[in-house]
């Protein structure tokens, strides 16, 4: 295992933002990710604190969140640790991977791909879920038993699927505007049919209703998910009230809540982030 290179630091809150890059055995090749550190975590002796992964929707990457959310303020007040990884591999080398924002760099859709050219360095799911979490906790005072998701767009397709497939993982779940049907919208045919190929059964196992129908109350502390009414992907990719009918039929308990006037971007994210990082924090503070 590689040790991680500082990139940068910043003093935040009384806490430290980081930008790390490190070999990644997962994917292949260098991955940067950004880790927020709570005043708890700096002490002498240093705490080890919960840890809560944001994973960011197409084009964005390890820095976007950190940098337009201001989600430190509120981890700092919870004393919870703030994860921010890339949202796809960087420098694969593959013809035509920069060609679309919604496919290739920038938009790995958190999962492993299946397909050449992508299957061998595409494989965010086996990043996010098995080897981030590992090599964070080896090197910063991280508690990754008490570990939560969330994530927008993409990244909130992400947090629900990867929570649901890992829940020795993740504890709690939350996400801004998920892709939340991939498998039956623009956004995810595309990307399926490229990393995954044509058989619909797999794309089934990347798409967060069809997970969750299947599914037995897997979150009893409940899901949190926002949505904002003057989005404009809402009708056509986003499919939040599929999601809810899951959840419905699965016994799990969902707060979705609608805001008129508010879009898909991180003006709308910034708003409601109090209100996830405390969704996760009493989750995750009961849990020591």
């Amino acid at each position: 295992m590689s040790s991680l290179q500082l990139l940068s630091e910043h003093a935040c809150f009384g806490g430290v933002q980081r930008f790390y890059q490190h070999d990644s055995v997962a994917i292949g090749l260098p991955m940067k990710f950004g880790v927020f550190l709570p005043p708890q975590a700096l002490c002498a002796p240093p705490q080890k604190v919960p840890v809560l992964f944001y994973l960011a929707g197409l084009t964005c990457n390890e820095e976007t969140f950190a940098i337009k959310a201001g989600a430190q303020r509120f981890a700092a007040l919870h004393g919870l640790a703030l994860v921010t990884p890339d949202t796809s591999p960087r420098g694969a080398g593959i013809p035509g991977e920069a060609d679309d924002w919604d496919f290739g760099i920038g938009a790995g859709f958190y999962l492993d791909a299946t397909q050449e050219p992508w299957a061998a360095h595409y494989r965010m799911e086996s990043y996010i879920a098995l080897e981030l979490p590992v090599v964070l906790a080896a090197a910063l005072p991280l508690d990754r038993n008490r570990a939560g998701i969330f994530g927008h767009s993409m990244g909130g397709h992400g947090a629900l699927t990867l929570a649901l497939k890992y829940p020795q993982q993740f504890r709690s779940v939350s996400a801004f505007a998920p892709i939340a049907a991939p498998a039956r919208c623009p956004w995810g045919e595309k990307a399926f049919s490229g990393y995954l190929g044509d058989d619909r059964e797999a794309w089934n196992k990347h798409d967060a209703s069809v997970l969750m129908a299947q599914a037995k109350n897997p979150f009893p502390e409940g899901i949190l998910i926002d949505q904002g009414l003057a989005d404009k992907f809402l009708v056509n990719q986003l499919h939040p009230e599929q999601f809810e009918a899951a959840c419905a039929a699965a016994g799990q308990a969902l707060t979705l809540r609608h805001h008129a006037a508010y879009d898909h971007g991180y003006y709308f994210i910034a708003t409601f982030v109090a209100d996830h990082v405390a969704h996760h924090a009493g989750i995750l503070q009961a849990a020591s």
